[in-house]
């Protein structure tokens, strides 16, 4: 039976207790783990361990933490440490997100992002070892770190994202998960291929890589409203954040990606709005009434592969939305 995630949402939300309170009602609907983003807001590693203490069962984690404003050993250390806090339910979601936050908002350098997710991956599997850490690469050197606490046991998981065929690839290779998003169910299906492929390469078997596919959906009693929030949400994704969710519908045979990206980028969002049409919206997302987003919701369960639906939602999306369709969708609900 397929998981049921939820991603928390993306938009600032007015204090920690709310977002607590989402995670508690995820809890309480029954969804595996609470999937906790870092974006312009509340770092996550903050949040994480709030949401830890007040709740019992599900699982948490960030996705992602980038892997570029923190060291790979204080990203050890913190997952050592909220896997604590946590009684064992932490999982660490990781990946080089891209060069408008990397580069704009941090102020690093963004480069090699494949190689510098596998190395931080190395070595934050050596540090939750609890062993002594030594290692030299390409992007990270490293000599004489070791816990000074317990080491986890069990281990957290490691889950990483990616969007293009050769990331997925190298997630199939040494990866514990990996988080697809901005993809339809068949192209959720091309990525699973390549997972396959990576584990190979890597001497492994394909199921033991957790497959997490982020579907962004909105279920409201006002099915148009919930539409154009989705619709709104895609268009900013496709054409502000950057050029990796243009290309990953590109990928998929959705050319108008490139219109949608270009009239977004001219200021015309209007026009950006209209470009992303009806068939897209449906392909890539479940929104609309809670029977219609929960029959969308299936197309992504009945993939072979798959291991998790993450339910996300609309960036404008308000605190009765999000809840109206986080219970719409709780495997709880069902």
């Amino acid at each position: 039976m397929t998981d049921r995630d939820v991603h928390l949402p993306v938009a600032a939300q007015p204090t920690v207790d709310s977002i607590v309170e989402y995670t508690q009602r995820a809890e309480d609907g029954g969804y595996d783990c609470a999937w906790l983003p870092e974006t312009w807001g509340r770092d996550a590693v903050t949040v994480l361990t709030a949401m830890a203490e007040r709740t019992e069962t599900i699982d948490i984690g960030p996705s992602i933490l980038n892997t570029y404003s923190r060291t790979p050993a204080l990203l050890g250390q913190t997952a050592a440490t909220l896997q604590e806090a946590s009684d064992g339910r932490f999982r660490l979601g990781l990946g080089p997100s891209g060069p408008v936050v990397i580069e704009n908002w941090h102020g690093v350098e963004y480069g090699n992002p494949l190689r510098r997710t596998r190395e931080t991956v190395d070595i934050v599997r050596e540090v939750l070892s609890g062993e002594p850490v030594d290692y030299d690469g390409d992007e990270f050197q490293l000599s004489g770190f070791r816990l000074r606490c317990e080491a986890p046991d069990p281990a957290p998981p490691i889950e990483v994202t990616g969007m293009g065929p050769k990331a997925v690839e190298l997630a199939g290779r040494f990866a514990d998960g990996w988080h697809g998003i901005m993809l339809t169910p068949e192209g959720t299906a091309e990525r699973i291929e390549d997972i396959e492929r990576g584990a190979k390469l890597g001497d492994r078997d394909p199921d033991d890589v957790h497959v997490t596919a982020g579907v962004t959906c909105c279920a409201l009693d006002d099915a148009e409203q919930a539409r154009e929030l989705t619709r709104q949400h895609v268009a900013f994704y496709v054409g502000g954040m950057g050029t990796f969710y243009r290309d990953a519908l590109e990928r998929q045979g959705y050319d108008e990606a490139v219109d949608i990206h270009d009239a977004w980028q001219a200021g015309e969002r209007e026009r950006a709005l209209e470009l992303l049409g009806d068939d897209l919206l449906d392909d890539l997302c479940a929104a609309g009434s809670p029977e219609t987003v929960r029959e969308q919701l299936e197309r992504y369960e009945a993939v072979d592969g798959i291991d998790a639906v993450a339910v996300s939602f609309p960036r404008g999306a308000d605190e009765d939305q999000i809840s109206e369709t986080m219970d719409a969708v709780a495997p709880n609900a069902s």
